[in-house]
């Protein structure tokens, strides 16, 4: 993967369609010139774990890294108890145990996106914080006489989410119309303490993150600069990571590294040609390729395939990507199930839809039906006589069949197929091998 020179970066950034704002671009092209810049890009802990929609600020974080500078990960132990301002509604306040707990879990998985490159390539490597560590000491009266005089309320009342639910029934707390004070003191306590002089994040966030550069200038008399990346949705103007209303996450355990590759490996291919600079590291022209392929032959979904093995190595790296890729030519046929271990075989079937049966001594028409890859018995039976059914890639020729207990696979599972595409999970946990 090549490196680009700290002047370059920029161009970069701009080529990949990641920079949506900034606040001076030829000042922020000689301040990276000038030597190693630290920035840093903050996270807040609303949920235990981060989604795919927070990746495209670790490809801003990851280029400015690759180009020498220094970066800073803020996981918002303290932010994360107020919450950004939403445009509909208040959001819930979480209890500090929980928060810390979260802050502690999102820290430890997104570690490897910068340590791994540091480790591997001598860059740079990142700083972890959390602004509870300062906030917290932070009294009242401090807040109001040291942060609060900084702040003008009518520019406050400018920002989108704000205004929106200064006009709705819903209203907006204080709390709330106080999250903005806080995220720009971070931007002066990491100027303070690690020198940074930028910051990255979601185009959303420009106001808290300007109205940081306006208080490091207030306070300190420092210039310091600001870069914004797009707000991603699929065609349909869906959010991205959003799959049949659920969540893609981070965490392994919230989103399986099978689902994972299978969400990206699944993406409508308008969404995927727009997406591939954005998230992809490899060479300009090898985008270029992949996306004109993906134009003259939609069928190779060259595109899809890329981002899946990338982002999949990232986020869960090499050897879960393997079990992914192996897990979907297994389930179809094109390798041996013996290859995947419970873990996968369970998430992967999981995906695809499972069914949950308590006696292993069940007939494959009858299992086919309660799988939902057949609408009734008779229909199960004519799947079956026309060849069309397999139990672990093996081909069904007896319905009336009971899976014996050597092709229960680790964990209690089965695969049932119906013709080239279309599979199924049967889980019996007592046919588990050794239970």
């Amino acid at each position: 993967m090549t490196t680009p020179p700290a002047t370059g970066v920029i161009d970069e950034l701009q080529r990949r369609g990641l920079i949506a704002q900034s606040t001076d671009e030829e000042a922020l092209r000689a301040h990276l010139a000038e030597g190693p810049v630290t920035y840093y890009c903050g996270f807040d802990p609303t949920a235990q774990s981060l989604h795919v929609g927070h990746l495209i600020q670790f490809m801003v974080l990851r280029a400015l890294q690759r180009a020498g500078h220094q970066p800073i990960v803020l996981v918002g132990g303290a932010t994360g108890l107020i919450g950004d301002p939403r445009m509909t509604s208040e959001r819930v306040l979480n209890d500090p145990a929980t928060v810390a707990g979260w802050v502690d879990r999102i820290r430890r998985r997104v570690a490897p996106f910068l340590d791994r490159p540091a480790q591997e390539q001598g860059l740079r490597a990142p700083v972890y914080v959390d602004n509870l560590d300062w906030t917290g000491e932070l009294s009242a009266l401090d807040f109001l006489r040291d942060l609060g005089k900084h702040f003008r309320v009518n520019r406050m009342l400018a920002k989108e989410a704000v205004s929106a639910r200064l006009n709705s029934e819903a209203g907006i707390s204080y709390t709330e119309f106080s999250y903005q004070l806080l995220q720009a003191n971070d931007f002066r306590e990491l100027f303070r303490r690690h020198g940074c002089t930028l910051q990255s994040g979601g185009s959303d966030q420009w106001g808290n993150i300007t109205a940081g550069v306006d208080l490091v200038r207030r306070t300190e008399g420092a210039g310091t600069h600001a870069l914004s990346t797009p707000l991603i949705t699929t065609a349909d103007g869906t959010k991205i990571g959003k799959t049949e209303g659920a969540t893609v996450w981070l965490d392994p355990e919230l989103t399986s590294p099978y689902a994972f590759f299978q969400y990206w490996l699944n993406i409508d291919d308008v969404d995927a040609r727009a997406w591939l600079p954005l998230f992809s590291e490899r060479p300009a022209e090898e985008v270029a390729a992949l996306v004109a392929e993906s134009v003259e032959r939609p069928a190779s979904r060259a595109p899809q395939r890329a981002l899946a093995e990338e982002l999949t190595r990232l986020v869960h790296g090499a050897d879960e990507l393997a079990q992914a890729e192996a897990a979907g030519r297994a389930l179809f046929g094109r390798a041996e199930l013996g290859e995947l271990d419970a873990a996968t075989l369970a998430a992967a079937l999981t995906e695809a839809g499972a069914v949950e049966v308590e006696d292993p001594a069940v007939p494959v028409t009858t299992l086919l039906q309660q799988a939902g890859l057949a609408s009734s018995l008779s229909e199960a039976r004519r799947t079956v006589k026309e060849g069309g059914a397999y139990l672990n890639n093996v081909r069904v020729t007896d319905g009336d069949a009971v899976p014996a207990a050597g092709e229960w696979l680790p964990g209690g599972w089965l695969v049932l197929r119906k013709g080239k595409r279309s599979v199924a999970g049967v889980h019996c946990p007592a046919a588990a091998p050794g239970s």
